[in-house]
């Protein structure tokens, strides 16, 4: 699909990845066209879903989220739709802002934002633990983060 992006296209992604409140008449200055044609060429990459949405970043830490980990789950296949159910419960758990299908030991892995170590607790003992369909999991606490770039490379 990404056949039919052109130089422009590329350049217009990487611009609103950078900044996503940038200015049409900004951005289109910034790749050498006019403002309709860029806005036109921004609402097509948003209807053609290359652009899922805009967000601002914000800071866990100031936020009080001081705890971060991911956990490795495996699951037990013993029951029918296993992944189904593990899914549906997963998106009912807010402290939970990534899952990821993933190949090796685990089954997935979750990462997990909560304010302390009495918050995750909660959650291990009254969430994660009460998912049926759980076998066993392992928690990796976050100790620092070198890097956490939002912006997908797009060179290739």
């Amino acid at each position: 699909m990404a056949a039919e992006l052109d130089k422009i296209d590329f350049k217009i992604l990487k611009l609103l990845q950078e900044n996503g409140r940038i200015t049409n008449l900004l951005l289109s200055q910034e790749i050498g066209l006019s403002p309709a044609p860029t806005l036109e060429r921004v609402r097509k990459l948003e209807m053609s879903g290359f652009i899922k949405s805009y967000h601002a970043l914000v800071d866990e830490e100031k936020l009080g989220l001081g705890i971060k980990t991911f956990i490795q789950v495996q699951l037990d296949f013993h029951k029918n739709n296993t992944i189904q159910i593990f899914l549906d419960e997963v998106n009912q758990i807010k402290e939970i802002t990534e899952c990821h299908h993933v190949t090796g030991q685990a089954d997935f892995l979750l990462k997990v934002y909560v304010s302390d170590i009495k918050a995750y607790e909660r959650l291990i003992m009254d969430k994660i633990s009460k998912i049926s369909v759980v076998k066993t999991f392992q928690t990796m606490m976050i100790m620092s983060t070198t890097k956490k770039e939002p912006i997908v490379p797009l060179e290739y």
